[in-house]
C-alpha cells in the first residue's frame, strides 16, 4: 500500500536532517552556531554543533603561565573585546564545568607578549609565521595571556582587546583546553574580514594598516575549519565599545 504525503514529508525531512548531520561530522567542522538548543547536563548548545573542533598547531609563541584572570589587557591599548567559549564534550554534547580555557594573541600593533625583539617591520618575523617550532621567551611580558575556568554552562569569559595582525597571517587568537591537567585541544579561532578591516581603521590599529592576509591564503584558517572557526561578533550594548565574540569548541576527553 502507498505511504501517504505526510509520511513522506515526515521521512524526507528525517533524511534531509540526516544527510546534513553526516555532511558536518565527514567534514570535522566545530563552532558551528544556530539556534540555542537544551543540553541534558544544564545550559544550551548551538544547534548542529556537537562536533570535534580540529586540532591546529599552537604556533612558535605560547608561554607557560598559570595566569587565570578574566582582563588580560594589562592595559595595552586597542578596541575591546569580550570573547566567550562555550566548552562542550564532542561525544555526548553536554556542556563541560571546570575547563580550563587558555588564551593567548598579539597586540594591536602585531607584538606578542614575550616575544618583542624578535619583531621584525611591527610583528613577528615571517619565518614560522604559520606554525613553526616553539621560541624560548626573550622577556617577562605577559600582556593578553590568560586562563579562565569553564563554568556550569561550559562558558569561559575573557576581556581583551582586538588582535592586531603580523605578516604571514590573517589576524587570530589562539587557543588551548586543559581538563584534568591535560591539553585535550589546542585550536585557533579567526574574525569577519569585513569587521577586521573596519576596526584596523581605527586608532592605535591604523598605524599598521591592513592585514597582507586574508583567510583564503592562511593555511591554518583551513584547517581549523574555515568559517566554523570565525568568532560570531555583536557590539557590545549601551554605551560600551568593542564587540562581543561567541564560539563553541567541541572537545574530546579521552
Amino acid at each position: 500500500m502507498p505511504m501517504s504525503i505526510p509520511v513522506l514529508d515526515q521521512l524526507d525531512r528525517r533524511l534531509r536532517r540526516r544527510e546534513a548531520l553526516v555532511a558536518l561530522g565527514g567534514a570535522g567542522l566545530a563552532g558551528v552556531l544556530g539556534a540555542a538548543a537544551p543540553l541534558r547536563g544544564g545550559g544550551t548548545a548551538e544547534a548542529a554543533s556537537c562536533v570535534l573542533t580540529p586540532e591546529v598547531t599552537e604556533g612558535p609563541y605560547w608561554i607557560d603561565t598559570s595566569l587565570t584572570r578574566r582582563n588580560i589587557t594589562e592595559g595595552r591599548p586597542g578596541l575591546p573585546l569580550e570573547v566567550v567559549f562555550s566548552v562542550q564534550n564532542a561525544k555526548t554534547c553536554q556542556a563541560m564545568k571546570g575547563a580550563d580555557v587558555e588564551i593567548w594573541h598579539c597586540d594591536a600593533g602585531g607584538e606578542y607578549s614575550g616575544y618583542e625583539s624578535l619583531s621584525q617591520g611591527g610583528g613577528p618575523r615571517a619565518s614560522g609565521a604559520q606554525g613553526g617550532g616553539h621560541q624560548a621567551p626573550t622577556s617577562s611580558t605577559h600582556y593578553l595571556r590568560g586562563h579562565q575556568k569553564s563554568d556550569a554552562k561550559g562558558r569561559a569569559e575573557f576581556l581583551t582587546v582586538f588582535p592586531g595582525w603580523y605578516r604571514g597571517r590573517t589576524p587570530h587568537i589562539h587557543l588551548k583546553v586543559h581538563v584534568g591537567g591535560r591539553v585535550v585541544h589546542t585550536g585557533q579561532v579567526f574574525f569577519n574580514e569585513r569587521t577586521t578591516a573596519a576596526v584596523y581603521r581605527q586608532s592605535p590599529y591604523r598605524t599598521h594598516g591592513q592585514p597582507d592576509t586574508l583567510h583564503a591564503a592562511d593555511s591554518i584558517f583551513r584547517q581549523a575549519g574555515g568559517s566554523s572557526a570565525v568568532l560570531r561578533l555583536a557590539r557590545r550594548s549601551g554605551s560600551r565599545k568593542g564587540y562581543r565574540g561567541h564560539i563553541t569548541l567541541g572537545v574530546a576527553t579521552s
